[in-house]
């Protein structure tokens, strides 16, 4: 029996994604256009500028994607659309791009949340999930707990009261000009160092809740920078760098494996574009097989925003009963939305 085939699109933030899945999960292309370069003189992504990158990329992105398959359009059996949390502009182009195909073609379009999609992720690579499951997710503007006490239910266990971990490291790079985006350079930069070398207290929350905050964290390091006389030049740089990676690992760990001892799952996954870090993976699969625990990590390619991890969750809730449209009917109902 030949495989159904689906046409997934990400557009959330910065990168213009599209990507061609059989309903076997196999991924036939999932191609990534990155807006690094632009937003690079800015430290940070500006919301306007992602906008009108993804206006000007997506098509050929799409078109791309299909050639990579070997697919046309009119062997798509449905679509699958970043709604959200993301920036609004970016996310309407992406939604709006996908609401006019599978209208022309009258096929099924379903929408899919950002955030989810990254758990869903680790499925692509035929990962056993046991549940509950517990599920970090991190990246640049999201910081995340999510308890799944079964597939497709994601109840939310804790987030960042202010700060993301991805937006904590930029922000650091930043003021250090480094470069953008901020961890992968942090990483390169403070492999040689010394992650003891300089002290960072870690946040608590009063209320013995599972949320994160990296604002204290985030003016520490800009005081130890102040003291000490940190410079991208400096021969101490690397030590920092090092020190201030080591101490946001051991926040997002510390209150992850608090949040294990509290919920029992049995089975941890990390997931999000900071997930690629070294020391973060490393350390999580220390501390799972410490606990006993089932520790799942996508692959680096596919911690970072694709469409493959929009596609494998639109397949799941079609495998579930959800999401399973037999027309075009609804396609103009879906609407973005920003935030969690």
């Amino acid at each position: 029996m030949t495989p159904k085939l689906l046409l997934a699109i990400e557009s959330s933030c910065d990168e213009t994604a599209a990507a061609v899945l059989g309903d076997d999960l196999s991924v036939r292309s999932n191609i990534v256009l990155s807006q690094d370069e632009i937003h690079a003189p800015y430290g940070g992504v500006v919301p306007e500028l992602a906008s009108r990158q993804h206006i000007r990329s997506i098509a050929p992105v799409v078109r791309e994607s299909l050639a990579a398959a070997g697919v046309g359009l009119d062997e798509i059996d449905r679509f699958a659309v970043t709604q959200g949390p993301g920036l609004i502009g970016s996310l309407l182009v992406g939604l709006s791009f996908a609401k006019g195909l599978a209208y022309y073609y009258a096929k099924p379009l379903i929408g899919i949340d950002h955030v989810q999609a990254h758990i869903e992720a680790v499925a692509l690579e035929r990962a056993r999930i046991e549940y509950p499951a517990l599920a970090l997710i991190v990246s640049g503007g999201h910081t995340s707990l999510y308890l799944l006490k079964e597939k497709l239910s994601y109840a939310l266990a804790g987030r960042t009261r202010d700060d993301a971990a991805g937006e904590a490291l930029d922000k650091i790079a930043k003021f250090l000009g480094l470069g953008y985006p901020g961890g992968p350079v942090i990483q390169r930069l403070g492999e040689a160092g010394d992650p003891s070398r300089f002290e960072f207290a870690l946040p608590r929350m009063s209320d013995r809740s599972l949320d994160f905050s990296f604002s204290g964290l985030k003016t520490a390091a800009l005081r130890i920078i102040r003291e000490n006389g940190v410079t991208k030049e400096a021969a101490n740089l690397a030590d920092f760098l090092a020190s201030f990676e080591s101490a946001v690992v051991r926040a997002l760990l510390g209150n992850f494996f608090r949040g294990a001892d509290e919920l029992d799952p049995k089975t941890l996954i990390l997931c999000g574009g900071v997930a690629r870090n070294k020391r973060l993976r490393m350390e999580f699969e220390r501390r799972a097989r410490a606990a006993g625990l089932s520790a799942l990590v996508p692959s680096p390619k596919l911690c970072t925003d694709n469409a493959a991890m929009v596609g494998a969750l639109a397949w799941a809730r079609i495998g579930a009963g959800s999401g399973s449209g037999t027309d075009a009917g609804p396609v103009l109902d879906l609407d973005a939305y920003p935030r969690l």
